[in-house]
């Protein structure tokens, strides 16, 4: 476990906690308003880290800063936009733990995707990851100990029509994390991706009209017919499983796993 000044017996610490001991320890999450996101921050809060969460929604971030943390943790919201690229790198200065989570999503064919919003799309979903991670390494590096895990999707193994700008970011998201777990084996640094399939969130929730319009059925159709037709698991996948994916991530348990994809895609990629 990791090392702190704390008084309270480190088992007691892991045994309320899942296992994971991140006392001491500063996280940062992108994307933390809602969703994935702020069920990662209340999961790292609840294990003792000091949770930087990051969004441009400043309301969700009131919200996630008046939840009750179950542990020794704390949440230290943050308002930015992740288009600003510098100020995401200057922020991830300082995290031991790093959660890229933050996404956006469009439905469109691409001889109708917008070229702004691809950019976008890139924008937030790869070229932010990078900044984040380049800024973080240094510390992490010092330390000789780090979590890097980055929220990619079943996406990011296999494509699915009308999200180019989505499919694109997550695959190359997936080189990233790899690379980063190369280059951070020897300083105590892992890199991960978790790979959901569709989770029960707001990004999910606002696409369905789009994806009732590109595949001519009604929206009431969405869910079973587009959404679920590759999973054998025939239910969404609830935030707080992929916050559970992450924090093993993040214990001293998972040391020996990096550069490597965990799917949470009810076996879509089994076929």
């Amino acid at each position: 476990m990791t090392h702190n000044d704390a008084t309270e017996p480190a088992s007691r610490a892991a045994g309320r906690s899942g296992g994971l001991d991140l006392r001491g320890r500063t996280a940062l999450v992108t994307g933390a308003a809602g969703g994935i996101g702020r069920a990662c921050a209340l999961r790292l809060a609840a294990a003792g880290a000091a949770v930087r969460a990051l969004d441009r929604d400043a309301s969700g971030l009131a919200a996630l800063a008046a939840e009750p943390i179950e542990g020794d943790g704390a949440l230290l919201p943050e308002v930015l936009d992740l288009t600003d690229l510098d100020a995401a790198q200057r922020a991830a200065a300082g995290a031991d733990v790093l959660v890229n989570n933050a996404g956006l999503q469009l439905v469109r064919p691409i001889e109708e995707f917008p070229a702004d919003v691809f950019h976008t799309v890139l924008t937030v979903m790869l070229e932010a990851p990078f900044r984040l991670i380049k800024g973080a390494l240094p510390h992490m590096y010092a330390k000789g100990w780090g979590r890097i895990v980055n929220i990619s999707s079943v996406h990011g193994l296999r494509a699915s029509p009308y999200k180019s700008a989505y499919v694109a970011a997550k695959h190359g998201l997936e080189g990233l994390s790899k690379t980063a777990a190369l280059e951070g084996a020897g300083h105590g640094v892992t890199s991960n991706c978790v790979n959901p399939a569709y989770v029960r969130t707001p990004l999910v929730e606002r696409q369905i009209a789009d994806q009732a319009e590109a595949h001519g059925i009604p929206p009431e159709r969405v869910v079973s017919e587009v959404m679920l037709t590759e999973t054998a698991l025939k239910r969404l996948l609830e935030p707080e499983e992929v916050a559970e994916a992450v924090a093993y991530l993040c214990t001293e348990q998972a040391s020996f796993v990096t550069g490597s994809s965990l799917t949470l895609d009810g076996g879509w990629t089994a076929r």
